[in-house]
């Protein structure tokens, strides 16, 4: 989420970007000490579940899978020099593969092409008139650009920052349907975590400066980013998922492996569940017209039989012929 370096290279920190790099030490030491981590599901819980009867209809829960940036606006660039765009699209094709798989069969992979802004709101538009239950951006993580160090990979050079790695989930306060964005986060945070994956810890830190951001749960790693046009600006409940540092050059080997993918698609899609399980009856679709006697924003609704309006004279004969 710290997009310094979003779609174009920029000169590397060098000296400067050691030394800032150097004086985090101290913090990001104290940042794990000041987090707990979650408590493990009681077993007698997890088998309630399971023994339960399921409240979610699976094949009418719509899904959009959001892929974070497009073809000509890659994103970040990782420490070996791979666009995140590719990143979002290979894990987003992965949770789509699980969610279908496990009945979600109206899940939505939405790929957009274009230029940075105007694809943010062709995105919004696009979620919007299709309508969704729930709609889920799927990113990977950078540093700000004053944290970022040089080297080469393959014969060409290349940023990296060691320091920061780990996944977080933000919402937006701005969201018409806040408290479900944010119920959902939450359950996906926990599910990240029970995969044995670590948030990460720097986003309500001093340093981060410009992309510092309100930490809502330490246990499941869910921040506040209330001005993302993708979560404030769709009507259904929404979050974003950075699974991971791509700039970290350990890290971005976890991102790119199988095993990782596997486990952020069955933590999206155990939270999917779990937030289908327990959410009130589904909002009808964007683009649906409204029903003939449905009520009208400032306006009564209509009633559903024929009553004459007490300004309108209806005349004796007309009023026979209706009848």
């Amino acid at each position: 989420m710290a997009r310094g370096r979003r779609d174009n290279s920029s000169p590397g920190a060098g000296p400067r970007g050691r030394a800032a790099t150097a004086a985090l030490l101290l913090s990001l030491t104290s940042i794990g000490q000041a987090h707990t981590a979650p408590a493990d599901e009681p077993a007698s819980a997890a088998a309630e579940a399971k023994i339960a009867p399921s409240k979610c209809d699976r094949g009418k829960f719509r899904i959009i899978l959001d892929v974070g940036h497009t073809a000509e606006s890659y994103g970040a660039m990782s420490s070996r020099n791979v666009p995140e765009f590719e990143y979002n699209l290979n894990l987003g094709r992965r949770i789509e593969e699980r969610l279908r798989a496990d009945g979600f069969s109206q899940t939505f992979l939405m790929v957009t092409e274009g230029k940075a802004r105007p694809s943010l709101m062709a995105r919004v538009a696009r979620a919007n008139k299709r309508g969704a239950d729930l709609f889920l951006s799927i990113h990977h993580d950078s540093v700000p650009d004053i944290y970022a160090e040089r080297w080469e990979f393959g014969g060409k050079k290349s940023s990296f920052n060691d320091l920061f790695g780990g996944y977080s989930v933000f919402v937006s306060q701005r969201n018409p349907r806040y408290s479900e964005s944010l119920r959902f986060a939450r359950l996906l945070g926990n599910q990240m975590a029970g995969q044995e994956l670590i948030f990460a810890h720097q986003y309500d830190q001093w340093f981060m400066g410009k992309y510092q951001r309100p930490l809502l749960d330490s246990d499941a790693g869910v921040y506040r980013y209330d001005e993302l046009i993708v979560l404030k600006m769709t009507t259904m409940p929404a979050a974003l998922l950075e699974s991971g540092s791509i700039i970290n050059r350990d890290e971005e080997l976890v991102m790119a492996s199988d095993e990782h993918r596997n486990k952020v698609a069955t933590a999206v899609t155990s939270a999917v569940t779990e937030f289908c399980e327990a959410r009130g009856p589904a909002p009808p679709l964007a683009a649906q017209p409204p029903q003939p006697n449905a009520a009208q924003p400032g306006k009564p609704a209509k009633p559903a039989h024929r009553v004459a309006q007490p300004r309108i004279a209806q005349p004796k004969k007309r009023a026979a012929q209706k009848r």
